[in-house]
């Protein structure tokens, strides 16, 4: 049986006007979708409601209906309209039909005239230097929905300031409204209930329990739910003014969940990582441990430039000269999770030209049930995919380290692996001519014949296959090292293949992704068949806490 999913609509009036909205949708929801705002401080789609701003009051009215007969009642002709005596709040409502709303009536606007000044009897008129400037709530609704003026002539109540509440947040607590967003994430989302309101009144304080702090790996989208400059990233905090950032679509590359980021950059810097709403995959949040990899492209062990035999040479010399270890016969191919799609797939045509074995080794840890899976490469789905492996991941390379020994292999291409960590010395290395394509230096890159840099996931453009066979991607935040190549034109040229028309042959060569290209991925990614690849465990495909659909 076919079911339709998509969501049976209602009627409501909004000012007079009939609009089709979702039923039993959030009302502050609903009139979004239909291009109406409601100001709000406290609510939040992913968050239970607490109702505790005010900011979202409105009229609302319903057709009347005669007590005795239950038949509507009419006037002139029409339904009359029955209208609560109060004004009542949008985010503890939701859509029904029939449902009359009035946003714009002078009781509304009283409403929200009202609200505003008594957040600001004691709020700190400090936007010009507050972090939040440029995306705060408070700031924008104040000047389209407040009075204008203030009638508050007394001193207002200075609440304290730089407050340290965990490793990574920091609380400006004057400029608190007590929205509790910050309080219901801790509760119903991270699990970590640590935060709470302390005092009364004027006097109201956010604070941690008594011997907590706010440490847990999500404590930084406390900061991105904030709608004022109460919670600020301490890493961020005063470096710079937001509007001067550009902002770039990004996938995080901590493991195979596959969270959906937005970077933020300008001039070739990076100052900062948020998360980016996708439903399908992390909702609205992300780790923060996975908000510090940006530090990588600054690292001090980056390679910026090619070398062979530890001379520095230009990228033109370093790739004839890989071509030539490679094209020598006895290969063997180290790929790597942390490729793109369109990487694994070159690496793949040089491994089939070549004949040469390839390994892609695994990179485990701790799944926490979040956003945080037991693989921590982005792209092992890839590998699958694009036939660079059709085994799970090797658990170590102690097999490639025996064939080194034993005169089976002659020469190896390491792609942005460490295989001294992964069961082969450094030592054993020795015996081999190595090609390292990495992006920062390593045991193994000492060992290499010829090194040729690598770009960070911020300095290129691709797509990465998640946890859940979702094909998302990523795009260029900020341009790599002078004298660089994106890695893909570094893996053509060392193919031997004319990567202007890569997607074509990729879509023709890997039955998963056929009659894709890369431009027509939609934002949230593209699910793919994942039944092929679900026999093998590792890494798993199951979805994590926050992914709502389910995988094959």
């Amino acid at each position: 049986m076919v079911t339709d999913n998509k969501p049976s609509l209602v009627t409501i009036n909004v000012d007079g006007v009939e609009h089709q909205v979702p039923a039993g949708a959030n009302l502050v929801d609903a009139l979004a979708k239909i291009g109406k705002e409601v100001p709000h401080y406290c609510y939040h789609p992913k968050l239970p409601v607490a109702g505790n701003c005010r900011m979202c009051l409105v009229e609302l009215g319903s057709p009347m209906r005669d007590r005795a007969t239950n038949e509507p009642v009419l006037e002139n002709g029409k339904p009359k309209i029955g209208w609560q005596p109060k004004p009542a709040i949008a985010c503890a409502t939701n859509v029904s039909p029939g449902l009359h709303v009035r946003l714009d009536s002078p009781g509304v606007k009283a409403c929200r005239e009202g609200v505003t000044e008594m957040l600001l009897l004691n709020h700190p008129l400090d936007c010009p230097i507050c972090d939040q400037a440029g995306e705060c709530k408070l700031q924008e609704f104040s000047a389209e929905y407040g009075r204008g003026y203030s009638r508050y002539v007394d001193e207002k109540n200075a609440k304290p300031k730089k407050t340290r509440l965990g490793p990574r947040v920091t609380l400006d607590d004057e400029r608190c409204i007590l929205c509790s967003r910050c309080v219901r994430f801790c509760n119903d989302i991270a699990k970590d209930p640590v935060l709470g309101f302390v005092n009364r009144g004027s006097y109201n304080t956010l604070t941690c329990f008594p011997g907590q702090e706010l440490n847990n790996n999500y404590s930084l989208n406390t900061v991105d739910i904030c709608p004022v400059g109460a919670l600020t990233s301490t890493d961020f905090r005063f470096k710079m003014r937001v509007w001067f950032l550009k902002k770039t679509d990004s996938i995080c590359t901590e493991s195979s969940t596959g969270v959906n980021t937005t970077v933020w950059s300008r001039e070739g810097k990076i100052y900062r990582i948020t998360p980016r709403q996708n439903d399908a995959v992390n909702d609205t949040w992300m780790p923060d441990s996975g908000r510090e990899l940006y530090k990588q492209v600054e690292d001090a062990k980056r390679i910026t430039s090619s070398s062979i035999k530890g001379k520095p040479v230009t990228l033109e010399a370093a790739v004839t000269a890989a071509r030539e270890i490679i094209a020598a016969g006895s290969l063997a191919i180290v790929g790597s999770g942390h490729l793109s799609v369109e990487e694994q797939f070159l690496v793949a045509q040089i491994a089939q030209a070549n004949k040469a074995t390839t390994y892609v080794p695994a990179h485990r840890g701790a799944n926490d049930g979040m956003l945080i899976s037991e693989d921590r490469t982005p792209n092992f789905r890839g590998a699958l995919v694009t036939g660079l492996t059709n085994r799970a991941a090797d658990a170590d390379l102690k097999s490639l380290a025996a064939d080194i020994e034993a005169g089976k292999i002659k020469s190896v291409l390491i792609c942005r692996e460490d295989v001294t960590t992964l069961g082969i010395p450094s030592g054993t290395l020795a015996k081999v001519r190595v090609v390292s394509l990495a992006p920062h230096a390593n045991a193994t890159t000492l060992a290499s014949e010829v090194i040729i840099p690598a770009l960070t996931v911020f300095e290129r453009s691709g797509t990465f296959i998640n946890c859940q066979f979702r094909l998302q991607s990523f795009v260029q935040a900020i341009p790599g090292p002078a004298g660089t190549l994106p890695d893909v034109l570094t893996l053509g040229r060392l193919a031997g293949i004319d990567t202007s028309a890569l997607w074509k042959n990729i879509s023709a060569a890997c039955p998963a992704l056929s009659g894709l290209s890369s431009g027509r991925i939609p934002a949230e990614g593209l699910a793919l068949d994942g039944a092929a690849w679900s026999k093998i465990n590792f890494p798993e495909t199951r979805l994590l806490k926050f992914a709502p659909v389910a995988t094959a």
